[in-house]
């Protein structure tokens, strides 16, 4: 245990779920109906049905706060993970797969026989030319993800706590998310929040504002998000609206770069140079690089050139895992 008495620099708490990425055509997408660049909630037989459709090119451990734990335990950050697995192949999978990346994943599966959703969660990402991810999920074991799942001596010993926004779904993910922060406040520490999805957003917008105004600190979302939140098409009036209610907003505009609002000051950080083949996971990875920055103490501006480049190097292959080694970017 350090000085400060934590542990782990980061905990994160997020949807369990094996991802299938899949590259197809933008008329496979036209002819399933699909909303383009959005996650879909589906049931088991949709996610069945389409993993049958494609053909797989990379099948893995995922989840969104997953992505990052992995991306910032690769870093060098010392890293924790919450989520609800079933107790079948696929989880014991996950589990360990995790464990091989160094991270401390405590949570208990959902013992056999649970009912529906007793299954590991699936996510099917179809990703076209443009390097463009359509997802449809599965949520499988997820949905029972409640306020007893939250570690709370992994919490307070995690100087952040951060939040997937898609684990919103799940009906007792609400209460989960507010204990968590209120366990990691009372311990002095901070808890950050993904916004995760637009369509996400909107079907939680009052959940999420109650959220961002009374629990989180550091708040994470792209353009799109945080404009939804603030059911405005104006970036600029959102930025400032997200800026008075947390301590810190970190706006990712994709070939745009980023804005790091904290305190009436605004660093913008260019994106880091890359080819473009695959965004699954480009704001799992900015976060994870950002809040390997932010837990050492780095400088808002090295913190975003610190997620620029892990976004960058995801974006640039199939896959929200990193191929590259990133474990010298906090020495640089």
């Amino acid at each position: 245990m350090r000085q400060d008495g934590t542990t782990y620099d980061l905990v994160c708490i997020g949807n369990a779920i094996i991802d299938v990425i899949s590259p197809v055509s933008p008329d496979v997408l036209r002819a399933q109906g699909m909303n383009v660049g959005a996650m879909t909630l589906v049931d088991r037989e949709r996610a069945h049905a389409l993993h049958a459709l494609v053909e797989t090119a990379q099948e893995t451990g995922g989840g969104s706060a997953a992505n990052t734990a992995v991306i910032a335990a690769r870093m060098g950050s010392a890293t924790a993970y919450l989520g609800k697995v079933a107790d079948d192949s696929s989880g014991r999978a996950f589990g360990a797969d995790l464990r091989a990346c160094g991270i401390h994943f405590p949570s208990a599966p959902l013992a056999a026989g649970a009912g529906e959703g007793a299954t590991t969660a699936r996510c099917i990402v179809l990703v076209t030319p443009d390097g463009q991810r359509t997802m449809n999920t599965y949520l499988g074991a997820c949905v029972h993800f409640s306020p007893e799942d939250v570690v709370a001596d992994v919490v307070g010993r995690s100087r952040v706590t951060y939040l997937e926004g898609y684990l919103f779904d799940p009906p007792h993910a609400q209460d989960a998310f507010r204990h968590a922060a209120a366990l990691a406040h009372e311990a002095g520490r901070e808890v950050a929040l993904s916004l995760s999805d637009p369509f996400c957003v909107g079907r939680h917008r009052a959940a999420f504002h109650a959220l961002v105004d009374g629990h989180v600190d550091l708040l994470f979302a792209n353009e799109q998000e945080i404009c939804a939140l603030y059911e405005t098409d104006d970036f600029a009036e959102a930025a400032r609206q997200a800026a008075s209610y947390t301590a810190c907003a970190v706006l990712t505009r994709g070939e745009g770069g980023s804005e790091i609002w904290s305190r009436g000051q605004c660093v913008r950080v260019p994106a880091a140079p890359t080819t473009v083949v695959d965004t699954t996971g480009a704001g799992d990875a900015y976060a994870a690089g950002f809040l390997a920055g932010w837990t050492r103490g780095r400088p808002l501006a090295e913190c975003g050139r610190l997620g620029s480049v892990a976004a960058a190097e995801i974006i640039s292959h199939y896959g929200a895992r990193p191929l590259a080694d990133l474990s010298n970017e906090l020495g640089r």
